[in-house]
């Protein structure tokens, strides 16, 4: 993808789909390049609790420490489309994505309405 982007508004905190539109996770953080003079490029997006570490304070921190402190890196080359969310090219397996959501669906789908 080579377009602009307002980072603010158009990608951060915004919901990642994997290839079969399966939510796993948020943008939660990027990784830019490009020095003084150059044209900056995102090269990988960051999710996972363990980026809310380093945007929150300590409300940051302790989320980390609830959900476990992991961070995931995709690489920018692994996004096929930026729309009101954020949709990668494989399966969230793939990535490593998506496990916090499968530790807790058993529990989640017994609750009443959870189908809807």
């Amino acid at each position: 993808m080579n377009e602009e982007i307002d980072l603010g508004l158009g990608l951060l905190d915004h919901q990642l789909l994997d290839s079969e539109g399966r939510r796993c996770g948020n943008v939660d953080d990027l990784a830019i390049e490009g020095g003084a003079g150059e044209n900056a490029a995102v090269v990988a997006i960051y999710t996972g609790p363990g980026a809310w570490r380093g945007r929150t304070r300590w409300i940051g921190r302790f989320a980390a420490w609830i959900g476990g402190g992991a961070v995931v890196r995709v690489p920018w080359d692994e996004v096929s489309e930026v729309q009101s969310h954020v949709r990668l090219k494989k399966p969230a397996a793939d990535y490593g994505l998506g496990r916090g959501d499968d530790r807790v669906r058993r529990w989640i789908e017994r609750l009443p309405g959870s189908d809807r």
